[in-house]
């Protein structure tokens, strides 16, 4: 019985920290091409920076074959993209105005958001 308390003890901390705590990757760049790793549930960096009203490249490295890693989506850009394993996965944003910019799987386990600034 005391190892079942334990077991659950455990894995509420582990949703507290990953759903709460869980503070992605970060990275800025000025030339707005950025390679995004996708593993391990993951984007990484999940956050990133780039320079606003510039086109956006980003070259997706899927390396988990979860199907739920198999897709990226943009809601607020009307964009998706089947990934493929490999880095073969290059997306081309438009020129985007200031603001923050959602992406995820299409169950929204994978999360990140682009920053143009």
């Amino acid at each position: 019985m005391l190892m079942i308390n334990i077991l659950g003890a455990l894995l509420i901390a582990a949703i507290i920290y990953w759903f709460w705590l869980y503070k992605p990757e970060q990275t800025q760049s000025d030339d707005n091409k950025v390679k995004v790793v996708v593993n391990n549930g993951v984007y990484q960096p999940g956050h990133i920076k780039v320079v606003a009203n510039k086109e956006v490249e980003l070259t997706f490295d899927r390396q988990d074959s979860a199907p739920c890693a198999e897709m990226v989506i943009f809601p607020q850009l009307d964009i998706s993209k089947t990934l493929v394993i490999g880095d073969g996965n290059t997306i081309k944003l438009p020129a985007l105005e200031a603001g923050e910019y959602d992406f995820h799987c299409q169950m929204q386990m994978y999360k990140g958001k682009l920053i143009a600034q």
